[in-house]
């Protein structure tokens, strides 16, 4: 890894810890994304929307600002020459991924983002547990599918 690489990661986490700081400090809400997306969506508490709907739009303008500044997309399809465009998996497989995601930040009652960015740093022992949770299913996916399920590396 280059020193670029880290540095950008540690810029990207500094921004994601203080855009936190910022919503629990303004508005006393805890930034996470399937939280702020199911109250957009299902809830909709008079008054409420607006800021949850500026949440979501600052998230996906981000990289879309940064792409259409010249900085590229990075090197999200694993290969220096590819560019992102079909799932690796197929479209039906992306769609059963996104929809077991749903499913787990239902179950979990949070994200990663609540749990792991936010609940840890409130000491949450509830946030501690689903964070590794998230963790250990992360790795155990990645496990089966790279050297069970013969995706390779």
């Amino acid at each position: 890894m280059d020193t670029l690489t880290w540095i950008k990661g540690l810029v990207g986490g500094v921004m994601i810890g203080l855009s936190a700081v910022w919503l629990m400090a303004s508005l006393g809400r805890i930034a996470g994304i399937s939280g702020i997306l199911s109250g957009l969506i299902w809830e909709r508490p008079k008054g409420d929307s607006a800021w949850r709907l500026a949440f979501l739009l600052g998230l996906v303008s981000g990289p879309l600002v940064i792409m259409l500044a010249g900085g590229g997309l990075g090197n999200v399809a694993g290969r220096a020459e590819a560019v992102v465009g079909v799932p690796a998996g197929g479209v039906g497989l992306m769609l059963v991924a996104g929809f077991l995601v749903g499913l787990g930040t239902g179950l979990g009652s949070g994200c990663t983002s609540g749990h792991g960015v936010c609940g840890l740093a409130r000491l949450s022992p509830r946030s501690a547990a689903a964070t590794l949770v998230f963790l250990g299913m992360a790795m155990l996916t990645v496990f089966v599918s790279r050297h069970l399920a013969g995706g390779g590396a």
